[in-house]
């Protein structure tokens, strides 16, 4: 019985340890790697560097960034050093046509 007791510590350990840590890593490593499929010319990024810009370019394992308006500076990154994307979603109008029949239901009351 006290075999079993010495036993049973360790494999408590390792699962908490396997809980704790290697379970979240692999999920951050597989939502990294799927982000990086998603990749597309026009998505503006963020490296883990900090540095914000909108891909021009892209290749199996690099990709093109520019980070100014005119598009005349572009640098080359990998693309392992993507931290995330920040394209907005995209804004369909919906709140806009919201918002302009409150307003003429707001003129209608007075």
């Amino acid at each position: 019985m006290d075999e079993l007791a010495g036993l049973a510590l360790p494999l408590v350990f390792l699962a908490v340890l396997y809980l704790l840590l290697i379970r979240p890593q692999q999920k951050r490593r597989k939502e990294q790697q799927q982000m990086m499929r998603e990749l597309q010319i026009g998505d503006d990024i963020v490296t883990i560097s900090g540095l914000h810009g909108r891909i021009v370019g892209l290749s199996d394992d690099t990709m093109d960034l520019t980070v100014d308006a005119e598009g005349e500076n572009v640098l080359r990154f990998e693309r392992g050093s993507l931290a995330r994307i920040v394209n907005d979603p995209v804004d369909d109008g919906a709140d806009d046509a919201n918002d302009a029949a409150d307003d003429a239901d707001d003129r209608d009351d007075t």
